[in-house]
């Protein structure tokens, strides 16, 4: 008997989750390779960063990854794996120039780290190797995904309720549009340079 209230409770806790929150599926054409795509800052809500630090390394000469994804408060930990020194400095943040900066010159081993406590995206550059690039794009909310190659992508565990949902791809404008989840919505997006 005891055994049957505790399935009971667990199957009705499974629905109750499943009616408040719902996912954002769709595609991002019009560009080739990865997009990002968010749920939008929500009216009274604040989200905590993450405890831990996510590295974005520089190793070959090249940023690793080219594209990572944030939330806003999170610190980045930049690490220089190769042999030869390694700068890291961005113009601005989301096109704010007023928050660009510069993190130095450092060798092997080392890492300096950022907090970023601004949304948008951050062009990554290395003043040594100006053919190294990449982007760290910060978001207002935990409800992101970046797509695959194809530009399809799906955000999980999106609460019910009416929102802005942003793509990004590197070198384009991006696109907003308003969604409405309730289980699950779709929301396609053409992106163009």
């Amino acid at each position: 008997m005891k055994r049957n209230v505790l399935v009971l409770i667990a199957i009705v806790a499974g629905f109750s989750l499943a009616a408040v929150a719902g996912s954002v599926t769709g595609k991002v054409s019009g560009v080739t390779g990865e997009s990002v795509v968010y749920v939008d800052s929500i009216a009274g809500k604040t989200f905590p960063a993450p405890t831990q630090h996510p590295v974005l390394d520089q190793k070959g000469l090249m940023f690793v990854p080219h594209l990572m994804v944030v939330t806003v408060g999170t610190t980045v930990d930049f690490l220089n794996s190769d042999s030869v020194a390694h700068n890291v400095f961005w113009t601005n943040i989301g096109g704010n120039k007023k928050l660009g900066h510069n993190l130095g010159t450092w060798p092997k081993g080392e890492r300096r780290s950022f907090k970023f406590d601004a949304t948008g995206a951050v062009p990554l550059f290395c003043n040594v190797h100006p053919e190294m690039t990449a982007y760290v794009v910060v978001v207002p909310t935990p409800y992101f995904a970046t797509s695959d190659p194809s530009g399809n992508f799906k955000i999980d565990n999106v609460p019910d309720g009416s929102y802005t949902v942003t793509a990004w791809h590197e070198g384009t404008k991006s696109q907003s549009k308003p969604v409405t989840v309730s289980g699950d919505s779709k929301a396609d997006f053409t992106l163009s340079k």
